[in-house]
């Protein structure tokens, strides 16, 4: 289970990190809803590092506004690691940003399937500096409990990989 105050202390230290460096972070979500955004936004002075979200919840949306390829999200489906990656990029194209992430998954309790069941979450994170090329990671988490208990582990593991970015830029 995990514990909302974990989620706003890694919150607080990626906005730390990210004001730092002077760089700025995005999210494009699906299977959170904006949770990400809100987590982030919690903190105080968050406009100061946090550039917006797009929540793309609908295949369209995360085709016409993000520019996810249609026909990645016909063969993969949009829990998919082509899907999530080209979320985080062009969330990241959208923005005036260095950071962002991108999750897509399947929170339940309906909508798994053998293939892809229920806690399947894709999330990836992708950066630039300047004129420095995109770089993008991206995983595959296996979450287990309810709907909010996927929704937050979610949250929990985005945070967690943007801080790990950063840790690789150093101030």
């Amino acid at each position: 289970m995990v514990d909302h105050g974990e989620i706003t202390m890694l919150a607080q230290q990626l906005g730390e990190e990210l004001g730092k460096r002077h760089w700025f972070a995005t999210s494009a979500e699906s299977c959170t809803g904006g949770a990400i955004a809100a987590a982030i936004t919690s903190i105080s002075g968050a406009s100061n590092w946090f550039d917006g979200s797009i929540v793309s919840y609908a295949d369209r949306i995360k085709h016409s506004v993000l520019g996810v390829d249609v026909k990645d999200l016909k063969l993969f489906g949009a829990v998919s690691e082509p899907v999530a990656r080209q979320m985080a990029c062009g969330v990241l194209a959208m923005m005036d940003a260095n950071l962002s992430v991108a999750v897509s998954g399947i929170a339940g309790p309906n909508g798994g399937t053998e293939e892809k069941p229920v806690g399947t979450v894709w999330i990836a994170w992708a950066h630039a500096e300047g004129q420095e090329p995109v770089q993008i990671d991206a995983r595959c988490f296996h979450f287990q409990g309810d709907r909010t208990t996927v929704q937050a582990q979610t949250v929990v593991e985005a945070i967690k990989g943007m801080l790990a970015i950063l840790d690789d830029h150093p101030v």
